[in-house]
């Protein structure tokens, strides 16, 4: 989901003032590592980075004793060392479906979006089809590759005809916009649909050019491109879910629209997603097996963003989520609220029998989602944040959760979160897995997230303790991006006190939508 056009574009992220490092060399000490691999978790390990590279990943001891110091490597003059004992460390987390949001929606520009994201993990996140443009992406991936700013690896793809001065009508147009965009810097491209012609011709073209590609099928293109078209022609990944369906279709060729539905109505649009399932092959049927190992051969990836719908089978849950009081800006949270002119803000009348839809829309979809992965298939996490009640950072703990819910183990969450989206991005070779030479980005945690993935939520999560006492527990320790150290509870409170000065500017106070 996006928004088309560059509006207002964002403010640009201040220039760092955060984060410890880097130094020649960093030693973390005595933590449990938890691969990107599926390889079962490994503890203690101290980890060496010289220069943000892995230099070794050394087992110094055995869980339940002290651990020899002769074991330990030697930290050199100048380095540094981190003790994480207890703790628990993964690769950092990948967000493959991110958008900056432009200065109308939050005027507190991308430092919002970065530090929520760094306060939950992650560490590189693949920005598509920013409504800023290109060219102010291209601005922010370079300074955060120079670690000039406080923000995760900026992947830059840019929106398919974005920035064009005319519509994109022919099949040479589509290869000389494609070129453009190529030597400007875009790593991908991100398409909605266009006639197959134009398809064919730009998605070859990225071939010849080396970058890669993913799409939202829209449903105003999807009856003439489905996911098989897209998978067939080269492109790497497909959003959402769009498109999916309909390729398993078996009595029919179109979705079955209402008679006065209209696309440009958002209750029509997303009421009706939620009985698309149900109308394709059901799941293990021959069709369905058929377009799921067609996919699986052309090495396609699927990033679903289960979350970017999760208010769909449960609004009051996602409206009532506990961080938007103090993390969830004023203009992001008017923005939710109920508006015909505001995209995913269709609640005009969001009733039982919607919700009970999309739950069952969930199953089916989770469904294919679970067994493609079971199969060898390449699934990952991406959050689409910023609409529908769905906050930055904080939605990303969500997406891994309702991968858990799908049927993936622990081990294949963390997974889908490091390795898959670092192959998805052809990045395996310098992040996703903590490797010797690869990048030194890294998730420390205090509390073992394969037994509650609800640890990872910066607002952390409650539990009783001994003295029957509650208290909260969890959210992440360190986020280690480039080999930097940043305190990410840090990052989260600068985030709560930007929010709490733009409400107290307004003297704004949150408010349930229809009340006042």
């Amino acid at each position: 989901m996006v928004e088309f056009g560059i509006q207002a574009q964002a403010v640009h992220a201040p220039d760092r003032v955060q984060g410890e490092g880097p130094w020649p060399q960093l030693i973390i000490r005595g933590v449990t590592l938890i691969n990107g691999t599926l390889a079962p978790p490994l503890g203690p390990v101290d980890i060496v980075v010289e220069n943000d590279r892995i230099v070794a990943v050394e087992a110094v001891g055995n869980p339940g004793i002290p651990i020899e110091e002769s074991r330990r490597p030697k930290l050199k003059v100048g380095g540094k060392e981190l003790d994480a004992e207890g703790m628990y460390l993964m690769p950092g987390f990948v967000d493959t479906h991110v958008h900056i949001p432009n200065e109308d929606k939050v005027p507190l520009g991308a430092e919002y979006v970065y530090k929520l994201s760094m306060g939950h993990g992650i560490t590189t996140i693949l920005e598509i089809t920013s409504g800023n443009g290109l060219d102010w992406v291209l601005e922010e991936k370079e300074r955060s590759s120079r670690n000039e700013i406080t923000a995760p690896r900026i992947v830059a793809y840019n929106r398919f005809g974005q920035g064009s001065k005319e519509p994109i009508s022919t099949p040479e147009q589509a290869r000389k916009w494609v070129r453009q965009n190529a030597e400007k810097g875009a790593q991908g491209i991100k398409f909605f649909g266009s006639p197959p012609a134009i398809m064919t011709a730009a998605i070859d073209e990225i071939k010849k050019l080396g970058l890669r590609s993913t799409m939202h099928h829209s449903q105003t293109y999807v009856g003439d491109w489905n996911v098989l078209n897209s998978a067939r022609a080269g492109v790497n990944s497909m959003e959402h879910w769009y498109g999916l369906p309909e390729a398993m279709f078996t009595d029919r060729a179109v979705q079955k629209y209402s008679l006065d539905y209209n696309y440009q109505n958002e209750q029509d649009r997303f009421g009706e997603a939620g009985q698309l399932w149900k109308q394709a092959a059901p799941p293990f049927s021959e069709k369905w097996d058929e377009v799921m190992n067609e996919l699986l051969e052309l090495d396609f990836t699927l990033s679903p963003t289960f979350v970017a719908y999760l208010a769909n089978r449960d609004l009051m849950r996602m409206r009532r989520a506990e961080w938007h009081e103090e993390y969830t800006v004023p203009t992001l949270w008017d923005y939710y609220s109920p508006n015909r002119a505001a995209h995913g803000s269709y609640w005009y009348d969001w009733t039982t029998e919607h919700e009970m839809d999309w739950k069952e829309n969930f199953r089916l979809w989770m469904s294919f989602v679970n067994e493609f992965k079971n199969r060898g298939g390449r699934v990952t996490v991406g959050t689409d944040s910023g609409f529908i009640y769905n906050l930055y950072g904080f939605s990303y703990p969500t997406e891994m959760i309702l991968l858990r819910e799908a049927g993936f183990h622990p081990l294949e969450v963390i997974q889908a979160a490091t390795m898959n989206g670092a192959e998805s991005l052809g990045m395996e070779e310098e992040i996703g897995s903590v490797e010797v030479g690869k990048l030194a980005d890294f998730v420390i945690t205090e509390e073992n997230p394969l037994a509650n993935l609800k640890t990872l939520y910066g607002t952390g999560t409650i539990k009783l303790n001994d003295k029957n006492e509650v208290v909260r527990i969890g959210g992440v320790k360190y986020t280690i991006k480039d080999g930097i150290i940043y305190d990410a509870k840090e990052l989260l409170e600068d985030i709560k006190k930007m929010v709490q000065e733009e409400k107290s500017k307004a003297n704004y106070k949150l408010l349930q939508p229809g009340k006042s």
